[in-house]
């Protein structure tokens, strides 16, 4: 299987907006968001769909992943965190973090948002704050 570009990102071969990391789990913040501290979830094995992972490890994902959804609200003002899991992007399973004003939010098919470097380098430092 070809390393994915969560992959390269865990590896640091590319750069990432990395707002935290365990030895088996990585939270970034989506390049192409639909809202501003759109973050990703995702296990450090590269597996291609989620309900594929081993059970402990799926478990310990959701955990991690209520762990950053908390730090996420705390930083970005929305009425709640959305949860996503799509699995058609990237063959990586991952968990979408989605700060939602409304349900219309949520809604893949919408144009993604534009953010300068600038802007995630911002929303990255005020997440990893909380």
């Amino acid at each position: 299987m070809e390393p994915s570009i969560f992959t390269k990102i865990i590896n640091k071969e590319i750069p990432g907006y990395i707002i935290d990391e365990t030895d088996e789990f990585i939270a970034i913040l989506d390049v192409f968001p639909l809202a501003k501290g759109h973050t990703l979830v995702i296990p450090k094995k590269q597996v291609d769909y989620i309900f594929d992972l081993d059970t402990d490890i799926y478990t310990r994902l959701w955990v991690f992943a209520q762990q950053v959804a908390k730090r996420v609200e705390k930083s970005i003002p929305c009425k709640r965190i959305g949860v996503a899991v799509i699995g058609l992007e990237v063959p990586h399973a991952h968990i979408h973090l989605l700060p939602l004003q409304s349900v219309e939010d949520i809604n893949f098919s919408k144009p993604k948002i534009q953010l300068t470097k600038e802007e995630f380098e911002e929303i990255l430092a005020l997440i990893k704050k909380n």
